[in-house]
């Protein structure tokens, strides 16, 4: 009450937080074998060491979270707060997971949301030295992005959960690929350095370490640093059998999704849903940002004539939802086979804001989503893959500039739409001589969602006349999603 009353001088202490030569130090200490070990959790501002991801350079100067708590008495209060639209915004995240229960997964317990839990750190390798402390705040784009408000993502916050025990004696299996990271380390190997039983892999289109082209066969292997088992889910193995998942307890998914429709994390989303449901067993979502999160946009998709794997559920191409948003979306509308329902917990993210236009992510979902700008270009230029333009893939620029022959639209030095745009369709179709644009297959048409934006172009209407064309659809699905919304406006 204190900060939605006071959010003035609530920032101004949590300024005056930072005093030259203090060192503060978090009681975040857990007994571990027969001696308690603190978590590093604390800095000396005066000498430049800083140990927790508590703060972090905003306009030239530091700035302190507010992180205070009664280590002798067992009172703990952390202060989570974020500067959005003009105000002061407390996080109410624990919520959702109070709503949401773990079942067997955690034994029928609830978690709240902690900050101030102690995390594993996983050994480096090569020096013994510990790898950047599990759960920080990295310092990539997130402080330009969210105005110095700390993101955290849900495998960050997960980790609060591992150290309370809910994960132990479960054999869990991890959904995921190179973007599954937690600080600089990857998730399973974080899982496994805090002693989850992590039994397996899977993994989705372009594979476990993100290095297979699109559209790629994708084997099952041996991940050679943990020698834990990866089962492809791409080709014709899209959903884990029920073969795959014995043995398994527990199915952690996370992936980093770039919020358009025929991106297929989401499809591999949708199986992975369905085969836990049918086995029986709990999902667990770590929620990420979706750089495209911002705007709902593009016609809806025709499931009852263009449903495929780049595009399974009706919604719109940028649909403005993070993928744990997206997986209560598919539980909830009854969208998986026969209407089932999956045992599904969302793990939800710390200081995310739902209009961070230019979010800049720290590892590369794909390898030809390589920057920002061609992730932010992707929704418009992705149709082109139903044509017979090229859009840079096998180029150091791929989702950066469309080809036909030798006739180029270069747009690396050109701003990204902040919407889904028909322009740069419409641009090469009047290049391309007519009747060699469109693929003879229905490619193009599965991508789009149906089959009335390739007559709509074909036939001369503008941009704005096949946008209106849109509307109904895109206003029914606002209301849907509406419901699945963790995250403000």
């Amino acid at each position: 009450n204190y900060i939605d009353e006071n959010p003035q001088r609530w920032e101004s202490r949590r300024e005056e937080e930072i005093l030259e030569g203090r060192t503060r130090g978090y009681a975040c200490s857990e007994k571990v074998a027969e001696g308690a070990r603190g978590d590093a959790c604390s800095e000396k501002v005066a000498e430049g060491a800083q140990g927790d991801a508590c703060s972090e350079k905003v306009a030239g100067r530091t700035r302190g979270y507010a992180r205070t708590e009664k280590g002798a008495e067992g009172a703990q209060g952390v202060a989570r707060t974020e500067k959005g639209a003009g105000r002061t915004r407390g996080y109410a995240r624990t919520v959702l997971l109070l709503m949401l229960m773990f079942a067997s997964c955690s034994g029928g317990q609830s978690y709240a949301l902690h900050t101030g839990v102690p995390m594993c750190t996983p050994q480096s390798e090569d020096k013994g030295q510990p790898h950047q402390e599990v759960g920080r705040t990295q310092e990539y784009a997130r402080t330009e992005v969210y105005g110095g408000a700390p993101l955290r993502t849900g495998a960050e916050v997960l980790m609060g959960f591992v150290s309370t025990g809910w994960l132990d004696d479960k054999r869990v299996a991890v959904v995921g690929n190179q973007t599954s990271i937690v600080g600089s380390t990857h998730l399973v190997d974080t899982l496994l350095a805090c002693g989850i039983k992590v039994t397996k892999i899977f993994c989705p289109e372009h594979g476990f370490r993100g290095t297979a082209a699109a559209g790629a066969h994708v084997d099952n292997s041996t991940d050679p640093k943990t020698g834990l088992p990866i089962i492809s889910l791409y080709g014709k193995n899209k959903k884990p059998t029920p073969e795959q998942l014995q043995g398994v307890d527990c199915v952690v998914f996370d992936l980093q999704d770039v919020g358009c429709r025929f991106y297929t994390y989401i499809s591999t989303l949708h199986y992975v849903m369905e085969a836990c449901a049918e086995a029986g067993i709990p999902l667990v979502v770590l929620d990420r940002p979706n750089p495209n999160g911002h705007y709902v946009d593009g016609p809806v998709l025709d499931t009852a004539k263009y449903r495929s794997f780049v595009g399974m559920h009706p919604v719109p191409i940028v649909y403005g939802m993070t993928i744990g948003e997206y997986a209560q979306m598919i539980n909830g509308e009854g969208w998986l086979k026969g209407g089932i329902r999956c045992d599904l917990t969302v793990v939800p993210m710390e200081g995310y804001r739902r209009d961070s236009v230019g979010y800049e992510l720290p590892v590369a979902p794909s390898p030809n989503l390589r920057n920002a700008h061609a992730v932010a270009l992707y929704p418009s230029l992705c149709l082109f893959e139903g044509t017979h333009c090229g859009v840079g893939r096998g180029t150091d620029w791929p989702f950066e500039w469309v080809t036909y022959g030798a006739d180029t639209l270069d747009l690396r030095q050109e701003e990204a739409p902040a919407q889904f745009s028909l322009k740069y369709l419409m641009e090469m179709y009047r290049r391309v001589p007519k009747g060699q644009f469109f693929l003879k297959s229905n490619f193009f048409e599965k991508l789009a969602g149906g089959g009335d934006l390739r007559k709509q172009i074909e036939s001369g209407m503008s941009e704005e006349e096949i946008r209106a064309t849109w509307q109904p659809g895109l206003e029914e699905f606002k209301k849907i999603r509406e419901k699945y919304l963790i995250y403000g406006e």
